[in-house]
């Protein structure tokens, strides 16, 4: 094991740490250079889309034509859908979840815990007799890329061209909150991982991030991969009504980071003002059938107008299958718009991105998989060890 570890860590060069950053970050530099701010690339990143009143919007094509903005527009992508995570942390026990006292409490929790139970049951979680320690994943991905909407306050333009790439990843998880993974999309590799206490990132163009605040988890683990996660997330969660999602009537349930974990959150100037995630159950089936989170950013600039920047994602989630006694979703599909917009002025920009997956294998209790197959990063373990 301590070779493996070695291994581990050799393999991976040392990079200077940043703060994970949930929105997009494109490298707007060459390979070499790295900026101070993350958030300092998403300014280049929306400068390079602006358009000035005496602009040719065929440039503009051209512009976006060229491989270097359509790399430009996949790192953005990966930034935002690659690898999110969850808003709150999971309660890693899963009997808190399965056997909630719902005396004493508000109304609209102990609806949300009711809810939450007849998920559990749904998926066949209340039944099951041996307890998943670890499960494995590997799927497909579908990347399409952005589309960026660009208003001055009187005029409206559309950049960009639907483009698509493909990708797959391999997903480990092991109780408690440990999880890796690995995923490549046209060319670019995201590798990210949790040993329970931190979460990191690795990318080409940004070298390796630690995420800031509480350990959260994946967002790709709680979109139907493993229903206990996902219950856990939602058990301090508010019951906001019904709603439905196409023709299907749905129970809506709310969770929220609260004002402590978001302050811990901010990464230098920027400030998470906050972030909100809704799970929409079928109330048929008793099913997730949709998830939709938002996360809304301020950021100062040198003149008075401060940028805010709102990141949605909303995923679709079905197809799901038995695996093991337990229904696990094996596709989905999620759309992501970031909203980039000022305190004073009237301009903003709205860019759409989209990825379709499905899950190809799925196994639990994976013999031999061991803490060891989740240390950090070397840089990493060097910055939890240093004094």
């Amino acid at each position: 094991m301590a070779s493996r570890s070695a291994r581990w860590r050799q393999s991976w060069a040392p990079q200077p740490l940043t703060p994970l950053m949930e929105g997009p970050d494109p490298e707007m530099q060459d390979e070499g250079t790295k900026k101070e701010s993350s958030w300092e690339t998403i300014r280049e990143w929306f400068k390079a889309q602006k358009i000035s009143p005496s602009a040719n919007i065929s440039s503009q094509q051209s512009f976006y034509g060229t491989i270097h903005a359509k790399t430009q527009d996949l790192r953005l992508l990966l930034g935002v859908l690659g690898c999110p995570l969850a808003p709150i942390p999971s309660d890693h026990d899963p009997a808190l979840s399965i056997h909630n006292h719902i005396k004493d409490t508000p109304f609209e929790t102990s609806t949300a815990k009711y809810i939450i139970q007849q998920y559990l049951a749904a998926t066949g979680c209340l039944k099951q007799q041996k307890e998943n320690k670890n499960m494995y994943a590997t799927g497909m991905v579908k990347m399409i890329c952005c589309e960026t909407e660009i208003s001055s306050g009187k005029n409206v333009k559309c950049l960009g061209t639907r483009s698509s790439e493909n990708g797959c990843f391999v997903l480990w998880q092991m109780l408690p909150g440990m999880w890796s993974l690995e995923l490549v999309v046209g060319g670019h590799k995201i590798v990210a991982g949790s040993n329970g206490k931190t979460v990191w990132r690795h990318t080409p163009w940004l070298g390796t991030h630690a995420a800031k605040g509480p350990q959260r988890p994946l967002r790709r683990i709680i979109q139907g991969l493993d229903p206990k996660s996902t219950a856990s997330l939602f058990t301090n969660a508010q019951c906001l009504g019904e709603n439905r999602i196409g023709n299907v009537d749905c129970f809506v349930l709310k969770v929220c980071a609260d004002r402590e974990m978001v302050i811990e959150r901010s990464e230098g100037p920027a400030e998470v003002i906050r972030h909100i995630l809704y799970g929409y159950f079928c109330q048929k089936s008793g099913l997730l059938i949709y998830l939709e989170d938002s996360h809304l950013t301020r950021v100062p600039t040198q003149d008075s107008d401060a940028v805010y920047w709102e990141t949605t994602i909303g995923s679709s989630i079905g197809d799901y299958r038995d695996v093991d006694g337990i229904l696990i979703a094996h596709q989905g599909r999620s759309i992501a718009t970031v909203f980039r917009f000022g305190e004073l002025s009237m301009q903003h920009s709205r860019t759409r991105m989209e990825e379709i997956w499905t899950i190809d294998d799925v196994m639990f209790n994976v013999p031999g998989l061991s803490m060891d197959h989740f240390i950090p990063p070397a840089d990493i373990l060097d910055t939890i060890n240093s004094p």
